[in-house]
């Protein structure tokens, strides 16, 4: 006998009662069942039975606002959504989203994107983020304007962390940690914003902060590969030998499955030198379709296999890489580098992972580090070698950025380099100008070198004059300087300032800033030079002689200096201290 709600049905045998328990969750099987037979009235029907018993579960609502949508019913459906937010559970976020399903079905596109919005600045989750991105294209269509979206909630840090990385990559490593700190302090488990913090740590030289943060990574996640990665080339840098070989050799039997995570893997092999390990990590990545169109990755394959000898091998990827990136003069490099080795039967060819030519890794380091090329750089047949390249072939840009670089090897081959670049016709005139400036620096600094060759005592020599073709203002400045300094230096000292004041000019063409200020300019460079041979001068005694006030002088001095950076200050000469690919 069945015994539904009090009332016997069928037998009277009490052994033969099954007793029946109406309550939400027999409704709810219920109308699951009708849906699977596509009976949507009766589906309807059983979950409006359990929103009756269990008025309190959102979710008995948000179903028979989905059944009601199913059935074209959209406005009774928002209704029902928007009792749930209002009355039952205003948590349930992913409400905004189904109604603004309903108001794109009922072509009600302003009040669809006010409840996308919502659904995006409100909801933690992001459980339907993918929807709602598609569905915002469409409504940016139907509407012919992008919606006023002020943030998403469930990538909250996602935003600050992709502006960050940014910094970092631009060399802005003060700003990127001062962004990922905040991020970090907001959101502790956001591992990938604490590894690039440590990275931004380790590029200003802060390794101790630098190891505490992948430390604090691999507290909370000990297999974390990114952390590792890092860890492996801290130990590197550090040269503690015993603990970057244990990681390293962990690392070289790790296979991962994230294709993300076998590029860092790719990558960090490569800097640890394990070339071997690196090219078949990088060969793995080129079979996926995400990734086999980056001429990029064609170019850390190439650079694998011309580490290992694989010669041949990398010439099949750079001319692969020359395809993909046709307006690229980098793989037309390394193809001419690769014949060059053929033809003199060079026996080895190391090159680095950067998808640039090597000479621009140098200069961003000098640049970033405020150091000079070392003599090591200056002297690699390869760098050299795509300096004058990139002269012949590069964009304006990388012209201008190959002219200021060659001022820092200074020699012969450079002197004929940008005379040859001076006889080009077609050659742009800012640049031509900019090589006028970089040979007149090398003039001076030729000049500068004979004189240490006469006797202290020798009587004074009349300064090279400047050019016709600088400024009149640029003149002035220098003259006004020598002009302070006559009674108190010899001619060494003058040719030491002509010298530093040429160099900026040369480093900031075309950038030069509107010289106005003649007194302040000239007391700054006396500043330097004073600095940059090791006599103690302070702005105040500057001030004193020039008229003006010491925070004027340092002002001046301080744009001099963010040019020249510890460089103003002495002759010595600083190894980069990282590679990063």
């Amino acid at each position: 006998m069945l015994f539904v709600n009090g009332n016997p049905y069928g037998s009277s045998d009490p052994h033969n009662i099954i007793s029946i328990e109406m309550n939400a969750n027999f409704f709810f099987d219920r109308a699951v069942r009708s849906l699977d037979r596509y009976q949507y009235d009766k589906a309807l029907k059983y979950f409006r039975k359990a929103v009756e018993y269990e008025p309190d579960n959102p979710v008995n609502h948000c179903n028979m606002a989905g059944i009601l949508s199913e059935t074209g019913d959209y406005q009774a459906s928002n209704e029902v959504l928007a009792h749930v937010l209002e009355q039952v559970d205003p948590s349930m976020t992913e409400c905004y989203f189904y109604m603004a399903n309903n108001y794109a079905n009922m072509e009600q596109f302003e009040k669809a994107e006010e409840a996308l919005v919502t659904y995006l600045e409100e909801d933690p989750s992001g459980q339907f983020l993918d929807e709602a991105e598609e569905m915002m294209e469409l409504l940016q269509y139907e509407l012919n304007r992008p919606a006023k979206l002020n943030r998403i909630k469930s990538r909250e840090g996602v935003v600050e962390h992709e502006h960050a990385r940014a910094l970092l990559e631009e060399g802005k490593f003060a700003q990127a940690v001062k962004q990922l700190e905040e991020i970090v302090k907001e959101h502790p488990d956001f591992l990938a914003a604490r590894n690039n913090l440590a990275l931004a740590y380790y590029y200003m030289g802060r390794f101790d902060s630098a190891k505490r943060t992948i430390g604090e990574v691999l507290d909370q996640e000990p297999g974390n590969l990114h952390g590792l990665c890092n860890l492996a080339i801290f130990y590197q840098h550090e040269g503690d030998v015993e603990q970057r070989d244990r990681l390293m050799d962990m690392l070289r039997i790790t296979v991962p499955f994230h294709l993300e995570h076998v590029f860092k893997l790719a990558t960090t092999m490569g800097i640890l030198g394990q070339h071997e390990v690196a090219y078949g990590h990088f060969r793995r990545l080129l079979k996926h379709e995400e990734f086999n169109s980056d001429p990029s990755l064609y170019h850390y394959t190439a650079v694998a296999a011309c580490n290992i000898g694989l010669y041949e091998k990398a010439e099949q990827y750079w001319r692969h890489a020359a395809k993909l990136d046709p307006e690229s003069v980098i793989p037309d490099f390394y193809l001419a580098q690769l014949q060059k080795r053929k033809e003199t039967g060079t026996d080895q060819m190391k090159v680095s992972y950067h998808y640039h030519l090597p000479f621009e890794e140098q200069f961003r380091q000098w640049a970033q580090d405020g150091e000079q090329l070392t003599e090591e750089a200056k002297q690699n047949p390869l760098i050299r070698s795509s300096f004058f390249w990139a002269l012949r072939h590069g964009d304006p840009q990388t012209k201008l950025q190959v002219i200021r670089t060659l001022e820092l090897i200074a020699d012969e081959e450079v002197q004929h380099a940008l005379q040859s670049f001076l006889q080009e016709p077609g050659e742009n005139a800012e640049l031509k100008t900019a090589a006028r400036l970089v040979l007149q620096h090398m003039e001076s600094a030729s000049s500068r070198i004979a004189d240490r060759r006469e006797e202290r005592d020798a009587a004074p020599v009349k300064t090279r004059e400047v050019l016709p073709d600088w400024l009149p203002s640029w003149k002035a400045v220098l003259e006004r300087a020598e002009q302070a300094m006559d009674m108190r230096s010899d001619a060494f000292w003058k040719k030491e300032m002509e010298n530093l004041w040429t160099g900026f000019l040369s480093r900031l063409y075309p950038d030069i800033p509107n010289i106005r200020n003649v007194e302040g300019w000239a007391a700054a460079l006396e500043y330097w030079t004073a600095k940059k041979r090791g006599r103690n001068l302070t702005y105040e005694e500057v001030a004193v002689r020039y008229g003006i006030s010491p925070s004027t002088v340092s002002r001046y001095a301080r744009q001099i200096n963010s040019v020249f950076g510890d460089e103003a200050q002495s002759d010595h000469n600083f190894r980069p201290f990282t590679e990063n690919i």
